[in-house]
């Protein structure tokens, strides 16, 4: 696989993927010699932007490193790459709110290990930025001290979510916020998708590649958000405010079920095959404790997938009143919502740019909320009310 067949997807990240390409060929040079790879890596970028399709992309080229040449990739070792199947790839990728300090210890316990095909060890931690202090000092230990054939691949929001002791020990490379015409591209080419709704998904997604991906594909997705603006545009009053924050609440909920609902089925239709039950048969008590945790994990992930879907509500708020301060100000810069161009243009003219930031500000304080385990109806009340008072005040 060529290179820049490996890395296609990452739309409008040329100095990234140069800097990852350069290491990879680096890489293939190293023919036994300990100090020609920088053994931690952190990759950085906005939700949407690529962050984990950089980092396994290089994992797979470390891995091919001596099997294909220049820093290119092997299709086989890409195929085990994807399937997180590789011998000498071990991945830390959690749904939960945070990820766990068992974790982290059970991955750097296997970091000690020698590569058994490949020329590297490649350890890839998603989301990094979800371990607390007490988690991130364990991984430390193994930055500070790494075997000479292991390379950590980091991956996070930012610098800035990860503590001074790791950032000053792992090389970073920074993805930036692609354009739409970037975003919508990649949809027209890869998925087929007509150029004009692709564009217009890129542009209400804000460039984030997934959410773009949905709002083209899927019809009940784009409801949604339709949904969501609707809501935020016609809210004037306070008892307007504590409804529609049950509203939202449930349009987050309807969103976070449609990403979750498919995925959970077919975990537990394959749990069930591979302890031997029959698609609708009885599970045997000896294996009911195996299904109970499995179903307690997808709980936990409902949970994170919960909070997520309430974030995505907000970001579309966050879209919307960014519209209309605009056309207060008068900037002629284009709007994300453009399909909502008249309604915008008349909440534009009914307040006052210092109340439209008064509400970005009520929103991103909603967004702070979240991770601090405050109650997402609670939250979405307290950003509405908020709101209405600003306008009206």
């Amino acid at each position: 696989m060529t290179t820049a067949g490996a890395y296609a997807e990452l739309v409008g990240q040329t100095a990234a993927v140069d800097a990852i390409a350069a290491a990879a060929r680096d890489a293939a040079r190293d023919d036994g010699g300990v100090g020609v790879m920088t053994h931690a890596w952190l990759i950085t970028g906005p939700p949407g932007s690529g962050r984990s399709n950089l980092a396994y992309a290089f994992a797979a080229a470390l891995l091919s490193a001596g099997i294909a040449p220049a820093g290119g990739i092997d299709p086989a070792v890409r195929t085990q790459v994807d399937a997180r199947t590789h011998p000498d790839l071990a991945v830390l990728a959690s749904d939960r709110v945070t990820i766990t300090i068992d974790e982290v210890r059970r991955l750097v316990g296997s970091s000690a290990y020698s590569p058994s095909v490949a020329r590297y060890r490649v350890m890839v931690v998603e989301d990094a930025d979800r371990m607390t202090e007490r988690t991130s000092n364990v991984l430390l230990k193994a930055l500070e001290e790494p075997p000479a054939r292991t390379v950590w691949i980091l991956c996070a929001p930012s610098e800035a979510d990860l503590l001074p002791t790791i950032r000053s020990r792992v090389r970073v490379v920074r993805l930036r916020v692609p354009e739409p015409q970037e975003v919508a591209r990649l949809l027209v080419e890869r998925d087929g998708v007509d150029p004009a709704v692709a564009l217009r998904a890129a542009e209400q997604a804000q460039s984030h590649i997934g959410m773009a991906h949905r709002l083209a594909t899927d019809a009940d997705a784009r409801g949604r958000r339709d949904d969501t603006i609707r809501l935020a545009l016609g809210t004037d009053t306070v008892p307007k405010a504590v409804r529609g924050a049950q509203q939202l609440l449930d349009i987050a909920k309807a969103d976070s079920t449609a990403l979750t609902q498919e995925r959970e089925d077919a975990e537990r239709q394959k749990a069930l095959a591979s302890l031997g039950v029959e698609p609708g048969g009885t599970v045997p008590p000896a294996l009911r404790g195996m299904i109970r945790q499995l179903e307690e994990d997808q709980k936990r992930r409902a949970t994170r997938g919960l909070r997520d879907g309430v974030d995505r509500v907000l970001v579309d708020l966050l879209s919307v009143h960014r519209d209309v301060l605009m056309a207060q100000l008068g900037t002629g810069l284009a709007p994300v919502n453009a399909a909502w161009a008249a309604e915008i243009a008349d909440l534009a003219a009914r307040t006052r740019p210092s109340a439209t930031l008064a509400v970005l500000d009520a929103i991103a304080d909603a967004r702070r909320r979240l991770p601090a385990n405050v109650p997402p109806l609670l939250t979405l009340e307290a950003m509405l009310v908020g709101a209405v008072l600003a306008r009206t005040s």
